[in-house]
């Protein structure tokens, strides 16, 4: 039997009954694979900040001391309670859906007010305990979606199992492969069918360390350890040639094939296909993967895998990233140590927290691309200014464009890209090319992001396909 591990994300699960229909009840035989659950589309956003504005959550004003947090958990409370509503019409089922996470979130704010009182003495600094206030909230979102598909799918007959990594009740500790291995030691997947929390406890701190991409570090190392035939992502959308709320629909197209290494660059814009150290793994293990779209089972999705190489060079996919901040240094004395004032900047990067997403410099001067929030970008710029007073330093909103393929001709991307910006009335602000011939990446005006994406991917994906259908009819 053929044993896959899938992960279902956040959007998806929203839309619980396309998933039972497409994905959980799809097959015939329902058993050999595994599932982890990402949280409920907007749960941990609203647990900890969100991933796309940095609007506070819970996590935030608990460690602002903002003495509002208690009632914005009974009012996130509220809104898990109106999904086990929609969700269960069974009332014994909905009995239990709710007495698990009213006992999750009383918990949980007993657990932090235990913490606020204890800091309410010198010896104790809140500061030290936000790291494990963090982790453990992060944990309540998928606790939720994962009891609730295991339920749901038992009051239909399957054999399902909550697997509840979190370590909310449990005392024992360990590595995350560790916990792993310990969870799966009598799951027998020819009979039950695991539903996973995304979250995982763990010594190393799984928040700590992937920050909001452990759900796919768990995912992926389930599917190493157990050693799956194959790995499954379903999304709310298709791994597409472009975004196709930026370009529309009806123009973009399935990726279909593609390998690591174009994932990876996606991964960095925050187009994540998987995390990059998710993905990591599963190269080194030989594990496939598929990203597929929730909402159209019988499409075979795109195949990720190390042995793809493209026939012909084809651009397959242009991503992008808006709301860039490019920080830019200019400083006559960094001619010939120019790696003292880059080690400094990173350091200072690597304090604020703030995501680096590319950077160039020559002789005398530095770009590094950032992205944050507002707070901690500002803060990288002071520190910037403060360390570096006779500098010239400033800072900007742009937007990064890339062009990737899995073996592209660079200098061809390149000229005709620019040129396509250009006719578009986008005056490109930098352009670079990569040795490795897998992406080339343009930063133009934040202004200018939809023109951008529009503009390279009917040059250089839509129009090249053309061409080439436009050969096959002419050799007809």
């Amino acid at each position: 039997m053929s044993y896959t591990v899938e992960k279902i994300g956040g959007t998806s699960m929203s839309a619980f009954d396309a998933v039972l229909d497409n994905i959980l009840l799809k097959p015939n035989h329902p058993y050999g694979r595994v599932f982890v659950v990402s949280a409920y589309s907007g749960m941990t956003d609203a647990l900890l900040e969100c991933k796309r504005t940095g609007k506070p959550g819970i996590y935030q004003m608990i460690a602002k001391r903002d003495e509002g947090w208690q009632e914005t958990m009974y009012e996130l409370e509220q809104r898990m309670l109106m999904i086990n509503e929609n969700l269960f019409a069974d009332p014994m089922s909905r009995m239990r859906a709710d007495k698990f996470i009213r006992s999750r979130i009383s918990e949980a704010v007993n657990c932090v007010n235990n913490i606020l009182e204890t800091c309410q003495y010198g010896q104790f600094s809140l500061r030290h305990y936000l790291p494990q206030i963090r982790e453990f909230l992060s944990s309540i979102g998928e606790a939720h979606s994962a009891y609730n598909t295991a339920l749901k799918l038992k009051a239909l007959g399957i054999n399902a199992r909550f697997v509840d990594l979190s370590g909310w009740n449990e005392e024992t500790r360990g590595k995350l492969d560790e916990v792993i291995e310990r969870a799966f030691a009598d799951i027998d997947v020819t009979t039950e069918l695991p539903i996973v929390t995304g979250y995982a406890y763990c010594d190393e701190g799984l928040m700590k360390t992937y920050d909001r991409g452990y759900s796919e570090m768990t995912f992926s190392r389930i599917a190493v350890l157990t050693e799956a035939d194959q790995a499954i992502i379903h999304k709310e959308y298709h791994l597409s040639s472009a975004d196709p709320r930026v370009v529309g629909p009806e123009k973009v197209r399935p990726m279909g094939l593609t390998n690591f290494d174009v994932a990876d660059q996606l991964a960095n814009l925050g187009m994540e296909a998987i995390h990059p150290n998710a993905a990591a793994g599963l190269r080194n293990k030989g594990i496939e993967l598929r990203v597929k779209n929730t909402f159209e089972p019988e499409h075979a999705g795109t195949l990720i895998s190390n042995h793809y190489q493209p026939e012909a060079n084809n651009v397959e996919i242009i991503a992008g990233r808006n709301k860039v901040f490019a920080l830019h240094m200019f400083d006559q004395s960094m001619v010939g140590s120019v790696d003292n004032a880059s080690y400094e900047l990173m350091e200072i990067i690597a304090e604020a927290k703030v995501h680096l997403v590319g950077k160039e410099m020559n002789a005398n001067s530095m770009t590094y691309y950032l992205s944050g929030t507002s707070d901690n970008l500002n803060h990288v710029l002071y520190k910037a200014e403060k360390r570096y007073p006779n500098a010239s330093i400033s800072g900007k909103m742009v937007a990064l464009i890339s062009a990737i393929g899995s073996s592209i001709n660079t200098n061809f991307a390149l000229g005709k890209g620019m040129q396509a910006l250009i006719e578009a009335n986008v005056n490109p602000m930098a352009a670079h090319s990569s040795m490795r011939n897998v992406n080339v990446q343009f930063v133009v005006e934040d202004s200018d992001y939809n023109n951008a994406i529009c503009a390279l991917h009917q040059a250089l994906i839509v129009a090249k396909s053309g061409s080439k259908q436009s050969n096959k009819v002419k050799a007809a």
